[in-house]
């Protein structure tokens, strides 16, 4: 049965039928809640006290629940409360104030009563009205059928979490020991805003970012990094813990910020868990856990939280570099420095069922079933994310129409010296013109973007973004024609196919592989980005490589794939890796 929309056991509703026909007001009822479960103020006007009163009286009311996952709502079931409670119990935390930023139904907050008898006052906030009835209702039939445990005081504000004033609610507590324990919205600012909602922060773009960086992106963030970076600025000299349950990427931008920010914050500890048992939701998440009140740390320790023995992995700040294993990096580290090839990200359009196409016979076709006849020089061969599996790829699958030669040119050319092209792009242009990235306001017709000399280039060294395997192919031109890559790839370009070889064995090299798995995170919607890329120093591997190793791996390349190649260009090769006055060399790229 619901009360408040809130669903309400058999036991509470028996409670309140009882306690409802001997008390005459609300202060009387607000007593005896208080003395039975110590929340303070159960009911705050007697407009709810009436409501409630009808509400008992009803054999039924059948109120269907919202679904509110689309506003980063996972509810943490209990039996996941119960666990994370019990964990913390068995670090020997003895809390006095526990505070839960954003208690929904109250499991976590029933999982503290339930397993620490040292607290004295719990302070829940919630922004959406039915959870503070159900965490109160919840909280009454756990004190009735439990009457004889620990009664803290407890306090559930129904409020936005970025309007609480926590620091004034926990003035009293400054030398006690606290807890500070929930699941945070699992949603971004921008996607809050676009449903309208009321619980976002007043400042959005909390990071400071400006100009190119808050339009591409950057300016969006986490809504639990925002609550957590909050609540740890606020208790960072409190004694006491927060552990909230959160995305992997919340933790990684807490480490990462956190040599700038240099929080009183110690002993930080990811345990990962499986989302989608816990949850149903395929998102990579854990229980995140730090102490106030400490000499800054700068590193994270990550766990199973299943079985919470040894240590996975150890990630943060080593000696001024961000890495993923810090164990690993100690060995490869003098590996990461600046490359001296430009990496390059692949073609960016936002229109693939109109410039992607596939050869049918002597035609194209595109991603609306449409027969595609158009001049054939400016159709490139293309490949994507999901095509980079081989060592050698000399053909496509896919085809592009590259628009330019470079970012912002002039496409007006396209209507005189290819016809049938741009009747086929104009026929399209309201494809174009419902792109919603604002990188094409007040750009020339059909404009994309990842283009440039380099995109021409004959031979290329090529990398998923998105897939987690650290492989390297080498791309051979198709009928003579440079390849194009999507945008979720990365490249690097040659004018000679010696040099993308030599440079395709050093990024696959064990030592490069170790490198990467030491920086890289496998979680992150992008393992592989421009700036990761960037760090592989090739001249060192270079200078670490045996000729014995690197003519092995020519005769290997050339018995399988049917290429002349030898070492007779690698000294060359090295000395245009050597910057000249520490620049980074464009040469190839």
């Amino acid at each position: 049965m619901k009360v408040f929309e809130a669903n309400v056991s058999i036991k509470v509703l028996e409670f309140f039928s009882t306690t409802l026909g001997r008390v005459n007001s609300i202060t009387e009822l607000n007593e005896i809640i208080y003395r039975t479960s110590g929340i303070i103020n159960f009911l705050s006007d007697d407009i709810e006290y009436g409501e409630l009163k009808e509400r008992v009286l009803l054999s039924e009311n059948l109120v269907e629940e919202p679904d509110r996952t689309e506003y980063g709502d996972f509810q943490t079931n209990s039996q996941l409360a119960f666990k994370v409670a019990e964990y913390l119990a068995c670090q020997s935390l003895s809390p006095e104030l526990v505070i839960e930023p954003t208690c929904g139904k109250g499991n976590f907050i029933l999982a503290v009563l339930h397993y620490f008898s040292t607290v004295k006052t719990i302070i829940g906030v919630e922004i959406y009205k039915p959870y503070t009835w159900e965490s109160k209702f919840s909280i009454i039939d756990f004190f009735l059928s439990n009457p004889n445990s620990n009664r803290p005081d407890i306090h559930i504000y129904h409020c936005n979490v970025f309007d609480f004033d926590f620091r004034e609610s926990a003035k009293g507590y400054l030398n006690s020991e606290i807890l500070i324990i929930g699941n945070p919205p699992w949603v971004t600012n921008s996607k809050l805003g676009s449903l309208n909602s009321n619980n976002l922060p007043r400042k959005s773009n909390f990071k400071n970012h400006t100009g190119i960086e808050a339009i591409t992106g950057k300016g969006n963030f986490d809504i639990a990094e925002f609550i957590a970076s909050s609540l740890i600025d606020t208790f960072q000299r409190f004694k006491g813990s927060l552990v909230f349950l959160v995305k992997n990427s919340v933790v990684k931008n807490i480490v990462f910020d956190q040599q700038k920010r240099k929080y009183s914050i110690s002993a930080m500890q990811k345990h990962v868990i499986d989302s989608k048992k816990e949850f149903n939701v395929s998102v990579e998440s854990c229980l995140f856990y730090c102490r106030f009140n400490a000499s800054p740390e700068f590193h994270c320790v990550e766990y199973d939280f299943y079985s919470n023995q040894e240590p996975l992995l150890k990630f943060g700040w080593f000696e001024n570099k961000f890495v993923s294993r810090i164990d690993t990096y100690k060995q490869v580290g003098q590996f990461d420095g600046a490359s001296p090839l430009i990496w390059r990200q692949g073609l960016k359009h936002d229109c693939s069922s109109v410039m992607e196409l596939e050869r049918k016979n002597d035609t194209f076709s595109n991603g609306l079933q449409e027969e595609v006849s158009i001049e054939e020089d400016l159709v490139y061969p293309l490949l994507k994310s999901s095509d980079l599996k081989g060592k050698v790829l000399s053909r496509t699958r896919k085809f592009t129409i590259v628009t330019q030669k470079n970012i912002g040119q002039d496409t007006k050319y396209i209507k005189s010296q290819y016809p049938n092209t741009f009747s086929y792009l104009n026929a399209h242009s309201d494809y174009f013109n419902s792109r919603k990235s604002s990188i094409y306001v007040n750009k020339p017709q059909f404009s994309i973007f990842g283009i440039g000399e380099y995109s021409f280039k004959p031979f290329k060294v090529a990398i998923s973004g998105l897939y987690k395997t650290m492989h390297f192919s080498l791309v051979l031109p198709v009928n003579e024609k440079p390849v194009m890559l999507d945008d979720t790839c990365y490249f690097l370009g040659f004018d000679k196919l010696e040099f993308a070889v030599f440079t395709q064995i050093l990024l696959n090299s064990e030592t490069v592989q170790e490198l990467l798995r030491s920086i890289t995170f496998q979680d992150a919607k992008r393992t592989f980005t421009k700036d990761v890329l960037m760090r592989i120093d090739l001249l060192k591997v270079a200078e670490g490589i045996s000729m014995d190793y690197l003519n092995s791996q020519l005769k290997d390349l050339n018995q399988k794939f049917h290429l002349i190649l030898d070492s007779k260009l690698w000294f060359n090769f090295k000395r245009e890796l050597t910057p000249v006055s520490n620049t980074q060399l464009v040469m190839f790229t």
